[in-house]
């Protein structure tokens, strides 16, 4: 029975994925197919997917959303890329380093990837241009940087995965062999993502460095301006306090992460109407109607992926896939690289949230019986899927530097390749060294 519910569950979703259906009506259709042949009454479909949306760290989804095109439309965002390109100067590479540097202060603020991708690239993109360097080059840089918006917290991905993984227990079998596992939470994993996202940023940097190099792009200024970088530090003080009120509140204890996304629309209210004076009514609907698209796509994933992921759990789907690798090696590293190798697979195909929803029933148990801390797991995981912004298919990064800089998919894809590849370098560095992820929340008491 358990293998034919598996081939309706799997099969009905990849037949209506590969069909052209919306991966919400998959997900939905294949968990409902499967309740009908177990004989089941479906209202406990729609019971249980109107309790996923009813939990409350759910809340910093919208929230968070909401603050970062807030920012947008209050010249927050515009003021922290002056900063960048201030500081840039006339290095070689200038401004696609200060393209990096913009879109982690942007990440610390919007917890999206796309978000970050645009608010940036509207700005960068142009500027790139007309500094010489080529449009489609400047896109791929803004594309890979973007992934940033989901490592740097506060990090929506990684709301969903605490979400999904607070319900798991490690299996009895890999408590006897490793003993007790730390517990999952959302500000963990917040302070758990700074150092892996720092290490990523690294490693765009240095490679942005080398090929501006050689095709000889700097930054905007000749040489080195004080007085510019001054202004654009005075200028932007009430934009830098930004990302520092958010994740200094959620690391002190002084608030929750949802609370912390609720400050944030708050702070940029105040800031935006009051101080830049630059957010204006019709700006600010605006931002509630981008809110509203893409909040209600999110949770309508969320809806049905938690049906699904839960189903997979019931039918004992993880700890069949975790005797069938472990069978195959026992090795941290040989899995660690199958697992990597498997989440940028899908994360060329599969949106972002929806693969964290469907792969975290299956992927934690396997790392719980390899005694691995499901924190360090949820952050390889979110640096693994954050790949797929900047990789076609799916690529969703790669459109929006697209529509901004006018260069081709194909053009961006192919300029984006070193960069995802030096990203790739880092999630490998970041999974065979724990201490990258837990050192951080280890020395604060987590």
């Amino acid at each position: 029975m358990e293998t034919t519910l598996i081939y309706v569950l799997f099969g009905a979703f990849f037949l209506l994925l590969v069909m052209g259906a919306p991966i919400a009506v998959s997900l939905a259709v294949a968990a409902l197919a499967t309740y009908l042949t177990l004989g089941e009454n479906p209202l406990a479909f729609v019971q249980m997917a109107f309790t996923s949306v009813g939990a409350f760290p759910l809340m910093a989804l919208p929230a968070f959303i909401l603050a970062g095109a807030l920012m947008e439309a209050a010249g927050i965002s515009k003021r922290l890329v002056d900063i960048a390109e201030a500081f840039a100067g006339p290095m070689t590479g200038g401004l696609g380093a200060a393209t990096v540097f913009a879109c982690m202060f942007f990440g610390a603020i919007s917890g999206s990837g796309p978000a970050t991708t645009a608010a940036v690239g509207m700005l960068m993109i142009p500027a790139m241009a007309k500094r010489g360097y080529s449009k489609g080059y400047a896109s791929a840089v803004t594309a890979s940087s973007g992934g940033l918006g989901v490592v740097i917290p506060p990090s929506i991905p990684m709301v969903i995965f605490g979400i999904s993984g607070m319900g798991l227990q490690p299996p009895p079998e890999a408590v006897a062999m490793h003993g007790s596992f730390q517990t999952l939470s959302i500000p963990k994993l917040f302070i758990a993502g700074v150092v892996p996202g720092i290490v990523i940023a690294s490693f765009l940097l240095a490679i942005n460095y080398f090929i501006s190099r050689k095709r000889g792009y700097r930054g905007l200024s000749d040489s080195w301006s004080y007085s510019g970088i001054w202004t654009a530090l005075r200028k932007g003080f009430w934009s830098m306090l930004a990302p520092i009120i958010i994740l200094g509140g959620i690391y002190t204890g002084l608030f929750t992460p949802t609370e912390s996304a609720i400050v944030a629309i708050v702070y940029t209210l105040i800031v935006g109407i009051f101080i830049h004076k630059e957010l204006l009514l019709k700006s600010a609907l605006r931002t509630l109607e981008t809110t509203t698209w893409i909040s209600g796509r999110v949770l309508l994933i969320l809806f049905t992926a938690t049906v699904f992921g839960r189903l997979l759990v019931e039918n004992r789907v993880p700890a069949h896939i975790a005797e069938v690798m472990l069978s195959v090696t026992d090795n941290t590293y040989a899995i660690w690289a199958m697992i990597i190798a498997f989440l940028l697979f899908v994360g060329m195909f599969m949106e972002t949230l929806a693969a964290i929803m469907i792969l975290t029933p299956v992927l934690l148990p396997i790392m719980y019986m390899l005694g691995m801390d499901p924190v360090h797991v949820g952050i390889v995981v979110v640096c693994a899927l954050a790949i797929g912004f900047q990789t076609p298919p799916l690529g969703e990064n790669l459109f929006v530097a697209s529509g901004i800089g006018g260069s081709s998919i194909e053009e961006i894809s192919v300029k984006a390749l070193p960069f995802a590849a030096g990203s790739i370098t880092a999630i490998f560095i970041i999974a065979y060294f724990p201490q990258l992820s837990l050192w951080l929340p280890s020395i604060m008491g987590y």
